[in-house]
């Protein structure tokens, strides 16, 4: 993973903010690039309390392999009330796997666990992955969607300089009742189109970043009912800590800037977001 998604290894933890009024919830962390410790370890205990003291008392763990989303459920599991999971094959794994199809069987077994609740992170990714393996990457993200649909879970999709081709993908496949764009990374005219159809939008702490204008300009069409908001730690700290080791503790940051430019109450905003995390993945207890 670390190779792949350019993970810097050695990086300092960024201070905590401020805590908040009301609980809220990251929908997309990834805790095992945070610590390498065992699911139910003492460590993985301390960031979820660390979270917890800033507010953020429940998190969804998203999946990337088939051996990194047993570990997803294994925490979802020791950590009832806390934590739920999502399994997937990544699209920048999916395609470099010795074996696709044994990797999915594996994502598909893992699906009907009862502590996960969504299908990703999924989609596609054409910065990291070569030409010749986009076909291969292609097809694991309609498995994925069909393996949605056919649980009826959440799909949480990877989109990385592919904004077009996932978005016809999900038409010509169909798309699952609960879409969600994780790291939401397109424009206003993208957010628009997918308002339209439906799809939920995650919003990570890209939005704060200063060299992100059109992400400002997107988060302030979505509706309540499709807004989510995440870290996708450890992966894009939001400012002005950028470059620190990002954990679910930092999702205040990216609520506060939300909440600015939505012109919108940040309790509200709280609120909503805990809404539709429990409504879009069911009760974390």
């Amino acid at each position: 993973m670390a190779d792949r998604f350019g993970l810097e290894k050695e990086r300092l933890p960024a201070p905590l903010p401020e805590k908040l009024n009301r609980p809220c919830v990251d929908v997309h962390a990834h805790i095992e690039l945070v610590t390498e410790s065992a699911p139910d370890a003492p460590e993985v205990k301390a960031i979820l309390d660390q979270a917890a003291s800033v507010g953020i008392d429940r998190i969804v763990q998203v999946g990337y392999s088939a051996d990194q989303s047993e570990w997803g459920v294994k925490m979802a599991h020791a950590f009832p009330g806390r934590v739920l999971a999502a399994v997937a094959l990544h699209p920048n794994e999916a395609p470099v796997v010795d074996d696709l199809e044994a990797h999915l069987a594996r994502i598909e077994k893992l699906a009907t666990d009862p502590r996960v609740r969504g299908i990703g992170e999924t989609g596609l990714d054409f910065f990291r992955t070569a030409p010749e393996l986009q076909e291969r990457q292609k097809y694991s993200f309609r498995r994925h969607i069909a393996l949605a649909k056919n649980v009826k879970k959440a799909l949480i999709i990877h989109d990385r300089d592919a904004h077009r081709a996932v978005l016809d993908t999900l038409i010509e496949e169909g798309a699952p009742e609960t879409t969600i764009f994780h790291c939401y990374s397109g424009d206003a005219e993208m957010a628009r189109e997918c308002i339209d159809k439906g799809y939920v939008l995650s919003f990570a702490g890209t939005v704060t970043f200063k060299n992100a204008p059109a992400l400002r300009e997107a988060v302030k069409l979505v509706p309540n009912e499709l807004l989510l908001v995440e870290t996708d730690s450890p992966f894009l700290t939001p400012a002005p800590h950028r470059g620190l080791m990002n954990t679910p503790a930092q999702i205040p940051s990216i609520l506060r800037l939300i909440a600015d430019e939505r012109d919108q109450d940040l309790d509200e905003l709280c609120d909503v977001i805990s809404a539709n995390a429990e409504r879009l993945f069911g009760s974390f207890a």
